[in-house]
């Protein structure tokens, strides 16, 4: 490894989100720092561009690599100096470092806990795997859960996708992530609400959920994730509803719009939004303010302007910058 050029292998089957694949934004964003010489690849879809390799075999270890098991990647991709991970897939590396993210919690707590990816992670630390969380509070749950040892786990939030600022949005947007009879307890007041304003009530969630919202027979306009971007575009306050599993793109990306955006009062939410969204202590708060945020045009420009400086935290540019740190780090540690 040269002193100014970093060689990267980045799985781009990794953090696959509403707004898009963060993975991707990363690479793009390491690729503009000059810093890195990238090898792309995916570990379990075909390659969907020229600029990415094709792993010789990789239908064929991919379920082993699920279980941190099969054969090792190394020879399998151009000689790089790191390669990092975000997905279902954990290779087995030999002589190479490996960094895995680890952005969704669901597997590891206890109502969707599956030894398969609890002793997919343990296997990989074993043999020398780095994992990252995406926030201390996550860090935190990684730690307990999987009982490795502090040094193993580091923290470097994911790359937020770009999103368009939004103008003129009419709507309120609630992402339900989790916390579905939450959401349908308080859907009929948020329903009220928003028709009083002329406006209406969009629902960002699962196809489960938004099924069980649909048999309620309230006027809830329920969207598929996939479609986050444009109920994001026309949003004039965003309400993220979520039980913390997953780190909280979508709020991050409703406050790079300039959208006035609420969250409950949790952990997670005070490191990460504290300062920049409106955090409700109970759900019974969560109304007022909505209200406050909605026609209150000194707090919403106070929430604009406070919302787009924390987003620039969690942009694609530096997720880079903190990751190619990491690999340095992770590099020299490897080969010391």
């Amino acid at each position: 490894m040269s002193p100014a050029t970093l060689r990267v292998g980045l799985d781009l089957d990794g953090s696959l989100e509403s707004l898009g694949n963060s993975m991707t934004d990363l690479a793009d964003a390491l690729d503009d720092t000059g810093e890195c010489q990238l090898v792309r690849f995916r570990t379990l879809t075909p390659a969907r561009s020229d600029r990415e390799i094709r792993p010789a075999l990789r239908a064929l270890w991919a379920p082993w690599w699920r279980r941190s098991l099969g054969r090792s990647i190394d020879g399998l991709l151009a000689p790089v100096d790191v390669i990092h991970v975000a997905g279902l897939c954990t290779p087995p590396t030999g002589s190479i470092p490996l960094v895995i993210s680890v952005d969704d919690l669901r597997p590891l707590r206890e109502e969707t806990r599956t030894h398969l990816r609890i002793n997919q992670l343990r296997r990989a630390v074993a043999h020398g795997a780095l994992l990252v969380a995406s926030s201390r509070t996550a860090s935190h749950e990684v730690l307990e859960v999987l009982a490795v040892q502090r040094s193993r786990v580091v923290v470097v939030p994911p790359a937020v996708p770009t999103v368009a600022t939004t103008h003129d949005g009419r709507d309120l947007v609630v992402n339900v992530t989790g916390l579905a009879d939450r959401f349908l307890a308080v859907a009929p007041e948020l329903v009220r609400f928003a028709q009083s304003a002329g406006s209406r009530v969009v629902a960002l969630t699962s196809y489960e959920v938004g099924q069980r919202v649909r048999a309620t027979g309230l006027e809830v306009t329920v969207l598929a994730r996939q479609e986050a971007r444009g109920a994001l575009a026309n949003a004039r306050v965003v309400v993220h509803l979520s039980d913390g599993a997953r780190f909280p793109s979508f709020a991050i990306a409703a406050l790079a719009a300039g959208v006035p955006t609420i969250a409950r009062d949790t952990d997670i939410n005070r490191e990460l939004l504290d300062g920049a969204a409106a955090l409700a202590p109970a759900d019974d708060a969560v109304l007022s303010t909505i209200a406050d945020a909605w026609a209150n045009e000194s707090r919403r420009a106070i929430m604009v302007a406070a919302g787009r400086s924390r987003a620039v935290d969690y942009a694609p540019a530096t997720a880079a910058r903190a990751y190619v740190a990491l690999y340095r780090d992770v590099v020299r540690g490897w080969s010391s």
